[in-house]
């Protein structure tokens, strides 16, 4: 039996951290076990310029407590004003590693999203010329499309004519769910990844809704039936380049997410690294945890893997994490998977 194992330190290709006091209650959770990451820019209001995304990586950086080591990855909202020189400029001063596409309307704070795509395309095209990804929160949200429907919809009327229209444009689809996602992952080239959240590998739409609405799983893009974990769950585990780690570590506080509104987000920045070891331990595939997790994102992103390593113990018993994150805001929910985890990074 495998005890433990020895890999190069991670980083998140997807962290929403927020601001202020959840800010600095949640960071040290990613900063723990994480080199880097990429922030999410949908603050209130988000990050589309430049100058507001040194502002946000200094305040980040205040917020992290002394002896810890961790490198923000700054991105830009796209929205249809976006300035292509701003961009650029952003990018070449080594701020910003990406920019980041919401749909109008498709998750939490997107409502500056695009809704004309036609809009945005001078910026797309400054970025395929410099060589500067795009994420995107691959969902539709046309009322006429249904919840469980929606990635998939977003990749042929959306993702597929942006890529076709844009040649060289590299794309990362973030958090897929789909095994829709997946096979088009694969039918690609190197110009498209996808990230892969830890909770999608553990949890399908049963476990939000079957005895009762169960909150703190309900995140977007929604989970999805069972055959779409398992898809998930073959790609993070098969040593495919194309896939790596994005958690999409989301804080709300217990009355935001217990609310008759109910925020979308799972946080999973506390246990995703044991997590994920009892993932790839289940599916036969230890060996490749370190390329999800470490490798293949710093490729992807043309950027150096971290020079750290970190050490995952397997122990005899179940080992406990905490059940929340106390923050000046309110309690947050550390995502439960509902099952024994045995797993902790030394």
């Amino acid at each position: 039996m495998t005890d433990s194992i020895t890999i190069t330190r991670p980083d998140d290709w997807h962290l929403h951290l927020r601001d202020g006091d959840m800010l600095r209650a949640v960071l040290p959770e990613t900063a723990r076990h994480f080199g880097r990451a990429i922030i999410m820019p949908n603050l209130v209001p988000p990050v589309v310029t430049g100058d507001q995304a040194a502002a946000y990586r200094d305040r980040i950086l205040a917020a992290l407590p002394d002896g810890m080591t961790f490198e923000p990855l700054m991105t830009l909202y796209l929205t249809e004003d976006t300035d292509p020189a701003d961009v650029a400029a952003a990018h070449a001063s080594g701020l910003v590693k990406a920019v980041k596409l919401y749909p109008a309307g498709a998750t939490t704070n997107s409502a500056s999203g695009v809704t004309d795509f036609d809009k945005v395309r001078p910026v797309l095209e400054k970025m395929a010329d410099i060589g500067l990804p795009l994420c995107t929160h691959g969902e539709v949200t046309d009322h006429d499309i249904d919840i469980f429907d929606r990635e998939a919809v977003f990749i042929d009327r959306v993702l597929d004519p942006i890529r076709r229209a844009t040649p060289g444009l590299r794309v990362v689809m973030e958090h897929i769910t789909t095994k829709n996602a997946a096979d088009y992952v694969r039918s690609q080239d190197s110009d498209l990844g996808a990230t892969i959240t830890t909770h999608h590998l553990i949890i399908n739409r049963n476990h939000i809704l079957v005895g009762g609405i169960k909150p703190h799983y309900y995140c977007l893009p929604v989970a999805k039936r069972e055959e779409h974990r398992l898809a998930l769950r073959a790609a993070a585990t098969s040593g495919d380049q194309r896939f790596f780690l994005g958690t999409d570590s989301a804080p709300h506080t217990d009355p935001n997410k217990l609310s008759a509104c109910g925020c979308a987000g799972c946080f999973t920045a506390t246990n995703t690294m044991a997590l994920l070891a009892h993932v790839f331990e289940a599916d036969n595939a230890l060996d490749k945890l370190e390329g999800f997790a470490s490798r293949h994102g710093p490729a992807f992103y043309g950027l150096a893997e971290n020079d750290a390593r970190i050490t995952l113990t397997k122990h005899a018993s179940p080992v406990a994490f905490p059940d929340k994150i106390d923050t000046p805001d309110g309690p947050v929910t550390v995502f439960d998977p509902g099952f024994d985890v045995y797993w902790t990074v030394a």
